[in-house]
């Protein structure tokens, strides 16, 4: 300020001189205020006034320095748009609160931390503001899906008889919760380095921990000795880049460096420096422009200052220094600290910066980027993953569906002999094995849980239970209070029904007994025995198939029908003939053997279909259902128009068969994984039938936010993509000692596989006689067939001829089309029907 001042005057020599008077005092600043306002008649007040000290001073009734100019240099981070009342007069030098939780939301967000602990010490009575902060740090880390679990404020440092105890002592509170990212929103330098003393000293600076440091501590540990740095090994924090490029910056940096160390002996905080600077020179210029002294225009005139100062481009708005803010994130290592990365609101993280009006900036956005290499408490390389959950000494306490109908699932069965209660089942063995694919040891015991479901589910909300594994339906409901991990196994709303006879169609049941590509295939290979057949022997000068060209073609079809049942007239005299006639009567009788079996089972062999075809139909007939006891699916076939009365709720899967055999119900409605284990273990008499209503599948329950729900649902994609869910199903539904799944009934028709053996060999034959035949009608009528392609030739040549002739005269010597016409007309040999019949 003194710089500034000397600098203002010697620029400014013919106007009047800046006058600087200091009050120093460890009492309340705003009574130093008053006493400046009040004794020296200042016309301005600087100094390290905080919000609420400043909104005392503007509150006393003096006229005499009511309103007078108040530029505050509080180390603390403001808010652009204040929550409590502003006093008019207020000018605020320090950073802005949403950069800086901005700031935390981008590097918890970077690293993917779904929870934090938030500490702060409360700086004066106003404590109200520091609820404010946390509600502000809240919003900030929405935004990456992050939140606060718990917040935590201490009392000033001077007002504790023993603050290393009582740190220490709330130190150890917090460390037996799971969360292990710890925000130091804002608080003094002194009680952030015994912070980090007293949680070294219970070791909550080793590894899986994370501590990350604000502005307003960061930009002081330039002051502090070497050794005490040694306490924050990990620590990550983010500090006000200063341009230290600029001419400016350098000549005032060792001029200020010089003055400093010749009158204290502690290290240069230079970013202070740089504000007190410009605040002090926005003050003089704006009382350089008016003629008297007049504190609202003086406090106008400020505001409206704009000019470069040391820190940067010096504005005011809403009250307040506005800067475009660059962090530098840094690293806390041995006695030191390192910068990794730099940070600003438009353009988040980035290595390495490019200039932008004077600023080093990185394109890119608030939440992206990328950051250096991190050493982290413990002297980990790896990024912790920001929480623990239970441990040896108290490990996660899992719920487990006690009283689920399909133990099949969920087994629980208590060993007398070692006093301890055994827990199976398909979805603890898939558990089992979800969990030895996560990449840490994560102890746990299972619960038997002896409530519904929804109470379940609510158990874990609760946190009484740290999470639930059975054959949990994931729903929207349930959703709403829990967090889910991705389903383990799809799941549906389906219909089983008893089995009953399936009416026949007598109408067309022959043809049904081979498939429709057969009887194509068939009639094609008859069609074309026939042909071969008809054609050789007409080669061979058979009487017996000649004729005119239609009778030809009568007899070759008939021909082809009746050697089907061997009653063709018509003898064969070639042995070419006989061969083709042979090897189809062979694939005749072979499928004619094959028709009567199949034709034989279709009409004597039952075949069965679902007794109720639709829900429909249930629904019209008022009709009795069945369901597991106290289950979801009630709700559904209220939904769906089921009287509550009509719903029966069964206790056991053996108890719907008995239901089903008395008539109680005409239907059962289950989840599709249930259905499979019911008709795996009654394979014989029911059947599903109706849609399937699509379902969210059976997941593992956490409570909301946890971070365990991530990790458990990247393991079951692994375990569902290697195929041990598949497996783990298939010995569940083979251990209800019946075929894995209902049998499908297999379409009766026979379909040309099974023959292709025989047809391919007489197709062969039949092609082999086909060309045969072709060659020798060749040579038979060869003359003729020479006789008449040479009369063609030469018709055709002496027409290209006259035509080529024409399109030359026409494109070297263009004439009418009356003389191209009368070129024709001259050449007598050519008769003019010759060529309007070959054209």
């Amino acid at each position: 300020m003194e710089m500034a001042v000397d600098d203002f005057n010697a620029q400014n020599s013919k106007c009047s001189e800046l006058v600087l008077n200091f009050a120093y005092s460890h009492g309340p600043a705003a009574s130093l205020a008053t006493y400046l306002a009040n004794k020296k008649q200042v016309h301005a007040i600087l100094g390290p006034l905080t919000h609420q000290e400043a909104a005392l001073f503007s509150d006393f009734d003096d006229e005499a320095y009511k309103g007078i100019p108040i530029i505050s240099l509080s180390p603390a981070a403001t808010y652009s748009t204040m929550l409590l009342a502003e006093p008019p007069s207020l000018i605020q030098m320090s950073g802005d609160v949403n950069s800086q939780m901005q700031c935390f939301a981008a590097l918890i967000g970077h690293f993917k931390w779904r929870k934090v602990i938030a500490l702060y010490e409360i700086s004066n009575s106003f404590s109200n503001m520091h609820f404010k902060l946390i509600t502000h740090l809240s919003d900030s880390l929405k935004v990456v899906d992050s939140s606060v679990e718990h917040h935590l404020a201490f009392p000033p440092l001077y007002s504790l008889s023993n603050s290393k105890s009582f740190i220490q002592e709330e130190l150890v509170k917090l460390r037996s919760k799971n969360v292990k990212v710890f925000v130091v929103v804002q608080c003094s330098l002194h009680f952030g380095l015994v912070l980090f003393e007293m949680a070294t000293e219970i070791g909550m600076m080793e590894k899986d921990y994370v501590w990350i440091i604000s502005d307003n501590m960061a930009s002081l540990l330039d002051s502090v000795e070497p050794s005490v740095l040694l306490n924050m090994q990990g620590v990550i924090g983010f500090k006000a880049n200063i341009n230290e490029k600029t001419e400016s910056f350098g000549e005032f940096n060792v001029k200020f460096r010089r003055k400093y160390r010749s009158e204290y002996t502690k290290e240069v905080l230079i970013s202070y420096a740089l504000k007190a600077y410009d605040a002090t020179w926005a003050t003089a210029k704006a009382m350089q422009k008016l003629s008297k002294s007049n504190s609202s225009e003086l406090v106008k005139s400020i505001l409206w200052s704009e000019f470069e100062g040391l820190s940067g481009k010096v504005s005011f708005k809403n009250g307040m220094l506005y800067q475009n803010p660059t962090f530098k994130i840094i690293n806390v290592i041995g006695k030191s600290y390192r910068e990794v990365s730099f940070w600003s609101p438009e353009f988040g993280f980035s290595e390495d910066l490019v200039e932008y009006n004077g600023v080093k900036l990185k394109i890119g956005n608030g939440l992206g980027g990328a950051l250096g290499s991190i050493l982290w408490p413990g002297g980990e390389k790896t990024v912790p993953k920001g929480w623990t959950i239970g441990g040896l000494e108290k490990p996660l306490k899992i719920g487990v569906p006690a009283r689920g109908v399909f133990n099949q699932f969920v087994t629980i069965k208590f060993n007398q002999e070692r006093n301890e209660t055994l827990i199976g089942g398909f979805s603890v063995q898939v558990f089992e094995a979800v969990v030895r694919q996560l990449p840490y040891y994560l102890p746990y015991v299972l619960v038997p849980f002896y409530g519904t479901y929804d109470e379940m589910v609510e158990g874990v909300s609760n946190k009484t239970l740290d999470a639930g594994v059975g054959d949990t339906e994931i729903m929207p409901d349930r959703y709403e209070v829990a967090e889910f991990s991705q389903p383990y196994i799809d799941s549906g709303l389906v219909m089983v029904v008893t089995e009953r006879p399936r009416l026949k169609k007598a109408h067309f049941i022959v043809i049904k007994a081979f498939k429709l590509k057969l009887w194509i295939l068939l009639a094609v290979m008859s069609l074309s025995t026939g042909a071969v057949i008809w054609l050789n022997e007409y080669v061979n000068d058979n009487q017996d198939f000649s004729g005119t060209f239609p009778q030809l073609i009568g007899s070759m079809l008939w021909f082809s029908v009746t050697v089907l049942s061997f009653s063709q007239r018509e003898s064969i005299k070639s042995n070419l003939s006989r061969l083709v006639l042979t090897t189809w009567l062979c694939v005749v009788v072979v499928v004619t053997a094959c028709f009567t079996a199949v034709l034989s089972s279709i009409m004597t062999v039952p075949r069965l279909e679902p007794s109720v075809l639709n829900v429909d139909y249930l629904i019209r007939t008022n009709a009795a259902v069945g369901c597991n006891n106290k289950s979801f699916i009630i709700k559904y076939l209220v939904n769906m128009q089921f009287k509550p009365e009509n719903i029966k709720e069964m206790s056991s899967i053996n108890d719907y068969p008995k239901a089903f055999e008395k008539g109680e119900i005409s239907a059962a409605f289950f989840v599709v994984p249930h259905a499979k284990v019911f008709l795996a273990k009654y394979c014989k008499g029911y059947t599903k039938s109706g849609p399937v209503y699509k379902l969210g599948g059976f997941g593992f329950v956490f409570p909301k936010g946890s971070p365990l729900a991530v990790d458990i649902s990247k393991a079951v994609l692994k375990v569902s993509q290697s195929g041990e869910v598949n497996q783990l199903e298939e010995q569940m539904l083979i251990s209800s000692n019946c075929s894995s799944s209902s049998v499908e009934e297999p379409d009766p028709g026979l379909g040309p596989e099974l023959f292709s053996g025989p047809l391919v060999i007489s197709g062969v034959i039949c092609g082999l006689v086909l060309l045969i035949s072709i060659t020798r009608l060749v040579r038979k009528h060869w003359l003729y067939l020479s006789s008449i392609i040479a009369n063609n030739a030469k018709i055709v040549f002496r027409w290209a001829s006259v035509v080529l002739t024409r399109c030359y005269t026409r494109i070297v010597r263009p004439r009418s089309v009356k003389d191209c016409n009368t070129v024709i007309d001259e050449r007598p040999n050519i008769q003019q029907n010759e060529i309007t019949g070959v054209l």
